[in-house]
């Protein structure tokens, strides 16, 4: 869809989906560090920037569903978008190409490209995971009524899914800068037609209509 205002635009995200993607990125923020805080005594110190570490502890959770619900908005409206295909597949076997900037030698990319589709059925997997064990372990309010054989195996399972999610996030955010005009697709909601027909061919043509 062209943006009314400036025709060489192409709305990209809604207002309400860019809201919905900052929300999703600042709980995220706010769960690392306060998560970090308690992981371990090197980076105790973040728990100043949530009052202190008891109201740390008891942000985190509620943060974290807070997370989950801002995020299950977004599966639920990018699902379809993130199906793998075959053109992902060779996508991924030529990632030396992708690393190289070999845009010519790719198959074409719709919506997402095969990269941002792992990352979003990454995020499926770890978000609902990190809230389960993260119930497991939420003292006082549900810990009392688990073994402490399973706490002690949410809490494992619990940093690995945290480990993994922070690791795809700061892949996420190094290619948004690595390809400019990203971030400003999340902040204006509008790219131009020469980045949508680089970047996203497959796509542009949808929307376009074949222009």
């Amino acid at each position: 869809m062209s943006n009314d205002r400036n025709p060489s635009r192409i709305e990209r995200y809604s207002p309400a989906e860019r809201l919905n993607h900052w929300i999703t990125a600042l709980t995220f923020l706010l769960l690392s560090c306060s998560g970090l805080a308690l992981f371990h005594p090197a980076l105790f110190w973040f728990t100043q920037f949530f009052g202190g570490p008891t109201w740390t502890r008891i942000l985190h959770p509620y943060i974290g569903v807070v997370m989950f619900a801002s995020f299950g908005a977004l599966a639920f409206k990018f699902w379809h978008h993130n199906l793998l295909t075959r053109n992902d597949i060779v996508w991924l076997r030529r990632i030396a190409d992708v690393v190289r900037n070999r845009e010519d030698r790719l198959p074409e990319v719709d919506r997402y490209n095969a990269g941002q589709k792992m990352l979003f059925w990454t995020m499926i997997a770890t978000i609902p995971a990190l809230l389960l064990t993260g119930i497991v372990i939420w003292r006082p309010w549900f810990a009392p009524y688990f073994d402490i054989g399973v706490i002690r195996l949410a809490l494992l399972l619990h940093a690995f899914c945290a480990f993994i999610m922070i690791a795809g996030i700061i892949v996420h955010v190094y290619a948004a800068l690595w390809i400019k005009g990203t971030i400003g697709a999340m902040v204006r909601g509008s790219v131009s037609r020469a980045w949508a027909r680089k970047h996203h061919p497959g796509w542009y043509r949808r929307v376009t209509g074949g222009g």
